[in-house]
């Protein structure tokens, strides 16, 4: 455990960040919270606690308060087991392997007690992203089976799960999947789903009613062969959005790999093409910022924009940060690759 303050100064010539709030950001402090030997790419941060799904079979608590992080093993899987989606409602946590076979695991928030909430067996099983709507709706995504991309739900608080039928689902193209590298493939606004693919094609699924009817958009993110495609999405309302990602084998390739919508997913328009971050495995929009201020994370760096993605300054060189979640709209935790950062903008 190590709490260690390091400054990032911003020096940008002619330039100022513009955010809510009428506040110029100027520099991002961080803190170290820990450097645990670990593979982090699912975290949910809540009032007191941020939690993480881990690798070897294994999930994260950090208590806020007691600055202190407890790692715990979940019963009854094996150490190769990674949990690559994790999902909250108020009492409890769920968290979600990849591979098979795919286990949904309830964890009580005050007890921890674990409970299989959902198991899934086949060889071609590999779960990417899981969202609540609300206390009793949530939904999962992950890899074709059959073709479609597979999704299960629950409609009683995660208590039990069922999954959802390919003809209820709209059909993939052959080397169509997603990519499990941030939990960010899914999400959900109101009763809007947006589900995001790549490799041979990378496009935009979109439910107005809770999965009951799709409609498919077409996106100019790069796409075609097997690391392509869109990596990361995040909506800030039902209509202005955000994909990102690239060519994961390219890593500084910054073209072709990242656009917004304002209309709800049915058009997209690139941005920053050939500037900014290269390959991106999270991006997210700073809460109550009206939709124009961004974190992106990935293989380039750490870059943050005031101007719903147009432009991007970079405010860290660290490329082992996969994922990260706001607490507040000036706080985010981020992790990765052995570290569990919390950052301040200021």
């Amino acid at each position: 455990m190590k709490s260690v303050i390091i400054l990032i100064v911003l020096l940008v010539s002619g330039c100022s960040s513009i955010s809510h709030k009428n506040t110029n950001y100027s520099h991002f402090e961080s803190k170290v919270i820990s450097n645990e030997k670990m593979s982090c790419r699912a975290i949910f941060v809540d009032e007191t606690k941020v939690w993480l799904g881990m690798d070897k079979g294994r999930i994260g608590v950090y208590d806020k308060q007691k600055d202190t992080l407890v790692i715990k093993t979940i019963a009854n899987v094996s150490n190769t087991t990674e949990f690559r989606s994790i999902a909250s409602t108020k009492n409890a946590i769920f968290v979600l392997s990849v591979g098979n076979p795919a286990m949904l695991i309830k964890i009580d928030k005050n007890t921890l007690q674990e409970t299989i909430v959902y198991r899934e067996d086949n060889e071609k099983v590999f779960y990417d992203s899981m969202q609540f709507a609300d206390e009793l709706n949530g939904f999962a995504m992950g890899d074709p089976i059959l073709d479609c991309m597979a999704m299960i739900k629950t409609s009683d608080g995660g208590t039990t799960w069922q999954k959802i039928s390919c003809n209820k689902l709209p059909k993939v193209t052959e080397g169509e999947a997603a990519f499990a590298t941030s939990n960010t493939n899914l999400t959900v606004k109101d009763k809007t789903i947006f589900m995001v693919s790549g490799g041979k094609k990378a496009r935009v699924f979109v439910s107005n009613d809770f999965s009951e009817t799709w409609k498919v958009y077409e996106t100019p993110i790069v796409q075609g062969e097997e690391m392509t495609g869109i990596f990361t999405a995040d909506f800030y309302d039902t209509k202005r959005g955000i994909i990102a990602g690239g060519n994961y084998m390219k890593q500084t390739q910054n073209s072709l790999n990242k656009a917004i919508t304002k209309n709800g997913g049915k058009t997209w328009e690139l941005i920053a093409n050939n500037e900014a971050f290269g390959y991106a495995s999270c991006v997210q929009f700073v809460p109550n910022s009206k939709g124009e201020q961004l974190i992106s994370v990935g293989g380039t760096g750490m870059f943050y924009s005031s101007d719903f993605g147009k432009s991007w300054i970079k405010f860290s060189d660290d490329n082992q940060f996969y994922t990260f979640r706001f607490e507040s709209d000036t706080v985010f935790y981020a992790t990765g690759k052995n570290q569990l950062v919390r950052f301040e903008m200021k």
